[in-house]
């Protein structure tokens, strides 16, 4: 066994690049939950201004996350150009997600207490992005086999759902009092030195395959990043991805208003237990769905996993009501967790071999442009949902000066958040079985890409059948006779 082969099959290999998920599947888990409830029950601010906040941010990202895609294929490390930045990001991310937190009222000043708190979630924003861009394609520059891509992307997803755990539980045990703007703090210090030794550890346990850098300039950044959508399977994926990590922003975001306005029950650790029975059940989910995976196809675990989901997520509107039996509800909590584990699963399973699509289609390997694309929409994604909440909140009447009182809302307003936060869901789980049900590539696919690589490469002599021809062009949406083209990646 080659030693390239032997690296691919150690325990210690798939670990060492799961670990930086912690922060990727935690980071996002703390502040799609924690943020708003930040910012209006200790900071006093209105739910529709709160809401706008990440959106702001994931507009930024329209302009850093194809400059950091861009910048990542351009660079030349002896760590290995994802590898470098990474490195770089483990200290930069770690310090920007703690600004964010830092209690500040700007003197009774709306407007300034807005723009300092839009100011720090841009230098997050940031960190963010100078890790998760290279972290997203780095795989592809790791490993080359599909099976073995999906194993590395399984142990990846269990320490996303581990980071999602920590994210969704030691918050609850760190902020007894929701309106104390203190105890966020201390969450978010425990939380970046988290990160931190999460996000070191993949640098120091992965490798990368050495790549000529790409002769781009910065100018045509953002051509290169539009045309990654002339690919009809990264289009596929982005809404996959776009409604199936929506419908986990839903319940994340409107879990606490959920569990403290609707059931009246954030008090005597029962949001502890519950948000705890939601992230375990994911958890075990991962475990099962990933020998499934790569047994099976990487579409899979979502065809199985959301219709179980929609399910139990539709039957939590006989129990939103103070009073409800709990027990049911945690029941139901567990089901609901092992469907969402089955989408993240998924999702970044297929994220790996799209870059594959991509060299195809343009001759070029540009896994950072691609991955910086894929992240840039599943940040606009979290914003825009993060702002629908605000607003929605404000619609059936969420009254943040109640809140801060820690006074309960009237009761149109309870069942206004119950009908949002059990039926964002639904709405995005269907879009998502929609579009996974339509996605083209299996294993049979995978490799037939590989094969036409290596044929436009010339190190492989045999002939396209017609068969294969016709599902090329399903798989990109491009003539076969216009594959393996530069123009295809920076002219629209």
């Amino acid at each position: 066994m080659s030693e390239q082969k032997s690296r691919e099959q150690r325990l210690w290999s798939k670990i060492s690049y799961g670990t930086a998920d912690i922060y990727g599947g935690g980071a996002f888990v703390v502040i799609s939950t924690f943020f708003t409830v930040f910012l209006t029950k200790a900071q006093g601010m209105n739910p529709a201004l709160a809401g706008t906040i990440p959106l702001v941010g994931k507009v930024w990202d329209a302009v850093n996350d194809p400059l950091m895609g861009n910048l990542t294929d351009r660079t030349r490390s002896k760590y290995g150009a994802k590898r470098f930045w990474i490195l770089v990001g483990s200290i930069i991310s770690a310090l920007t997600f703690v600004v964010m937190w830092i209690p500040f009222k700007a003197g009774g000043s709306v407007v300034g207490q807005y723009i300092f708190y839009v100011l720090m979630y841009l230098l997050f924003s940031t960190g963010s992005t100078i890790v998760m861009v290279p972290y997203n394609a780095l795989l592809p520059d790791m490993v080359d086999d599909y099976t073995t891509r999906a194993k590395f992307s399984s142990v990846r997803m269990i320490f996303s759902s581990f980071g999602a755990i920590l994210a969704g539980l030691l918050p609850t045990l760190l902020i007894k009092d929701n309106t104390n703007a203190g105890q966020y703090l201390i969450m978010s210090l425990v939380f970046s030195l988290i990160f931190l030794v999460s996000v070191m550890l993949t640098f120091f346990g992965t490798w990368e395959k050495q790549k000529p850098e790409n002769k781009f300039s910065m100018a045509e950044s953002f051509v290169q990043s539009l045309s990654v959508f002339k690919n009809r399977s990264f289009r596929l994926f982005v809404a996959i991805f776009l409604f199936g990590q929506g419908a986990a922003d839903f319940l994340t975001g409107l879990a606490v208003y959920y569990i403290d306005d609707v059931l009246n029950a954030y008090g005597g650790g029962n949001f502890t237990i519950l948000m705890g029975v939601i992230l375990v059940a994911q958890f075990i989910g991962m475990i099962l769905f990933a020998p499934i995976m790569a047994r099976t196809s990487k579409r899979f675990p979502i065809l199985v996993g959301t219709p179980v989901r929609l399910v139990a997520t539709l039957a939590m509107l006989a129990f939103s009501h103070e009073g409800a039996n709990f027990t049911i509800i945690l029941v139901l909590a567990f089901i609901i967790g092992l469907g969402m584990a089955g989408t993240s699963t998924t999702i970044f399973s297929i994220l790996a071999d799209m870059a594959d699509v991509d060299e195809l289609i343009t001759s070029i390997s540009r896994p950072g442009t691609t991955s910086g694309m894929a992240t840039f929409t599943r940040q606009i994604t979290a914003g825009l949902i993060s702002a629908l909440i605000g607003l929605l909140l404000s619609v059936v009447g969420y009254d943040e000066v109640l809140a801060a009182s820690g006074a309960r809302q009237a009761l149109p307003t309870q069942h206004g958040i119950a009908y949002i936060f059990i039926f964002g869901q639904v709405i995005f789980m269907l879009l998502t079985l929609f579009f996974t049900w339509k996605f083209p590539i299996t294993k049979k696919e995978f490799d037939l890409i590989h094969k036409e690589i290596d044929r436009r490469k010339g190190e492989d002599a045999s002939v396209t059948t017609e068969d294969e021809k016709k599902t090329l062009e399903k798989i990109t949406g491009f003539a076969y006779n216009d594959l393996w083209n530069r123009d295809n990646a920076v002219k629209l």
